[in-house]
């Protein structure tokens, strides 16, 4: 493809900063160099028409980990480390509110409640045991108890007796906020250019060569790479993709469920959204096919999320399912996520696993911060 005179001298001449991924961190990272740099042409390239991986595709969970993944994280970090990564979550909400407001966001703090089915009874006695540890724990940060137990007043079926509770976590409507993160680069002055791939990066040490679409090169001052779960791409980093499957129902008349709530250790999460359900995990039945950047869906999550839905969500309602997707996510051994220099000029904030949400909007800033 060869580009007009016009088409290089406004989009892609003179760029001090490219980002790679429009999602939350891509665009977090452009907003904060805009602030901290007025002056600059920042552009941000997106392969796709909307942003590719789990940005508008996520569930819209305003939270930072329910007890049994809070627990589950204690087995493989030291406390402090769990404490930081909940602290990070929570800050990172709380930058995400603040700059798009609760109104943009369609914020709403239901609460997150965690169930346990029949089969879970051994996880529901620790988790139960261990509330009065892991309020402990997180007091530094809520200055509150944050779990405690609640009744099953939802008609759930087939699990355990209790529900355990958090009135500190709430739900967005995703749409909205990536609706206002883009809303927001416009009106300052930050290009989005989509259906535009970065194939290769090389940094020569004075600036940085990309190429775009496998036709165009295209130099730049310094390169952030935000594409999370396509990140490996570009990097030799532990970060996999990890597929996440979701679906929605029609609505239903007089649904009576509110909230975020989590199942078996937040592998599966489900929420209130326009007086439906939507539904989505099952990665764990399956780790290795869902370690792709491919979105697809198989049979073998969608059926499982659907029996799950009439056994034990839904049981005394019918649904139909309205529409079925998936996005992709970053994953690593560790949870902490990949903040860092890659080279000279390229900058990487990747590995988000599963929490983008709450931290996106943080590691976009991180991100923007590795600059002088």
């Amino acid at each position: 493809m060869n580009l007009s005179f016009w088409e290089n001298k406004t989009w892609l001449s003179n760029i001090d900063y490219a980002i790679i991924g429009s999602g939350i961190v891509g665009l977090s990272c452009a907003l904060s160099l805009r602030r901290r740099f007025p002056k600059s042409k920042v552009v941000v390239f997106e392969r796709g028409t909307l942003p590719s991986g789990a940005s508008t595709k996520n569930a819209g969970f305003a939270c930072f980990g329910s007890i049994s993944e809070i627990l589950e994280d204690l087995k493989n970090h030291s406390e402090e480390e769990v404490v930081q990564l909940v602290k990070n979550r929570v800050e990172g909400l709380k930058l995400l509110r603040n700059t798009l407001g609760d109104r943009q966001l369609d914020y709403q703090e239901y609460g997150g409640y965690e169930l346990f089915t029949k089969e879970d009874a051994e996880l529901f006695e620790t988790c139960k045991s261990k509330i009065g540890y892991v309020n402990q724990l997180l007091k530094p940060i809520f200055k509150a108890e944050v779990f405690s137990e609640k009744e099953n007043h939802f008609g759930f079926k087939n699990i355990q007796p209790k529900l355990i509770y958090s009135n500190f976590e709430g739900q967005i409507d995703t749409g909205k906020m990536m609706l206002g993160l883009i809303k927001k680069a416009s009106e300052e002055n930050i290009l989005i250019l989509n259906s535009s791939e970065i194939t290769d990066i090389s940094d020569n040490g004075e600036a940085v060569s990309l190429q775009l679409n496998s036709s165009i090169d295209i130099s730049v001052k310094e390169v952030f790479i935000a594409t999370n779960g396509f990140a490996r791409q570009f990097l030799d980093e532990d970060v996999k993709p990890a597929r996440a499957q979701v679906l929605v129902t029609k609505p239903i008349e007089n649904l009576q469920i509110k909230g975020t709530f989590h199942l078996d250790k937040g592998y599966y999460y489900f929420r209130n959204i326009d007086n439906r359900i939507l539904f989505g995990g099952g990665r764990n039945l399956d780790f290795k096919t869902e370690e792709t950047t491919e979105m697809q869906l198989t049979e073998l999550v969608q059926n499982k999320l659907e029996e799950l839905l009439k056994t034990v969500i839904l049981p005394r309602q019918t649904f139909e399912i309205e529409r079925r997707w998936s996005g992709i996510m970053g994953m690593g051994k560790q949870k902490k996520p990949i903040v860092k220099a890659v080279s000279e000029n390229v900058f990487c904030g990747v590995r988000l696993g599963g929490m983008g949400v709450a931290i996106g909007s943080s590691i976009g800033k991180q991100l923007a911060e590795l600059i002088n």
